[in-house]
């Protein structure tokens, strides 16, 4: 077995014990995070949601010796002074629990989870809840750690779901996921966007990243003047590849400015005639406002997260 393999088998038996065990852990902001910690004079895990959800140090005491070392050996924890710290967090949703990076998510290839994931959860089931169509084909874009993927393969077990992402990270993570799930018919596949994928899909879904981040992080900076590059080249590369029948799910967020909104601006020439039927809405006018205060939101009011569902009505 490789070290990845084995890595990633110890991650995945680490996430049926905690299944096991119950563990439950909401991941909130990273601003709500830091201020949580910063209750702490010195933040010291006491029990398995400090340490895999507050993502705090911990004495080696908390774990058997030999439990302690199998999870050194697969990556999971590693050495923070005198103390450990693990390198993953376990995240809950809708009965599911998902890997992704610990906190601080600062690393440029870090496979994030938070507010947004638990958003664009509800918004893919609302889609299928009203969908009548056939879900037969899906594809989950830029899936991290498998969110979006993991929703539409437990309500949908006959559809074949591919999860693509170009963080190899993110794709490690989404198949210890997804197996974590028991979900076969999902499928992790390495594309930059829909570039190494062909054929047309029943349903497209995504959670782009959205912001202008000075760091070039991959699950956050979203290119553009204001983060907005990503989810509009989505919608560009997604549309020729629906069936008729088929549906765009975007969850994204837009940077507001002076009252108007530049993504639907922009998305608006690519939706007009009668090919696609679409709907628009703002799901929360203000998320991330310390943004504001960094380079290049100086002209941004505020950043609001929205959803954009399409929906092919006839071919082209």
């Amino acid at each position: 077995m490789s070290v990845q393999q084995n890595a990633d088998q110890g991650l995945l038996e680490l996430g049926k014990r905690l299944l096991a065990g119950h563990y439950r852990f909401v991941t909130p902001t990273p601003l709500t995070h830091q201020r949580v910690l910063q209750r702490l004079a010195t933040p010291l895990a006491r029990d398995l949601r400090d340490v895999f959800g507050w993502s705090m140090p911990f004495d080696h005491r908390l774990f058997a010796t030999e439990g302690l070392a199998a999870l050194e050996q697969a990556g999971i924890v590693e050495r923070d002074g005198s103390l450990w710290r693990s390198t993953v967090r376990w995240s809950t949703l809708e009965g599911l629990l998902f890997a992704h990076s610990a906190y601080p998510t600062t690393q440029a290839d870090s496979v994030f989870f938070g507010p947004d994931s638990y958003r664009f959860a509800r918004l893919i089931e609302a889609h299928l809840q009203q969908c009548f169509e056939p879900v037969r084909r899906v594809v989950d874009i830029g899936c991290g750690a498998g969110v979006g993927a993991l929703i539409v393969a437990r309500a949908r077990r006959d559809a074949q779901v591919l999860a693509v992402d170009i963080n190899p990270r993110a794709l490690r993570l989404s198949a210890v996921n997804a197996e974590l799930a028991g979900a076969s018919n999902v499928t992790v596949y390495h594309s930059d966007v829909l570039g190494s994928v062909e054929g047309a899909f029943d349903l497209i879904i995504a959670n782009p990243p959205y912001m202008n981040d000075s760091q070039h992080r991959a699950y956050r900076d979203g290119g553009g003047a204001l983060g907005e590059a990503l989810s509009l080249r989505i919608v560009r590369e997604a549309l020729p590849r629906l069936h008729v029948g088929g549906s765009l799910v975007l969850y994204t967020g837009v940077a507001m400015v002076a009252g108007s909104d530049p993504f639907l601006e922009a998305v608006l020439p690519m939706l007009s005639g009668d090919t696609f039927a679409w709907t628009y809405r703002e799901l929360d006018p203000d998320v991330f406002g310390e943004e504001l205060l960094k380079p290049g939101y100086e002209r941004a009011e505020r950043i609001a997260a929205v959803a954009l569902t399409v929906t092919r009505r006839r071919e082209a």
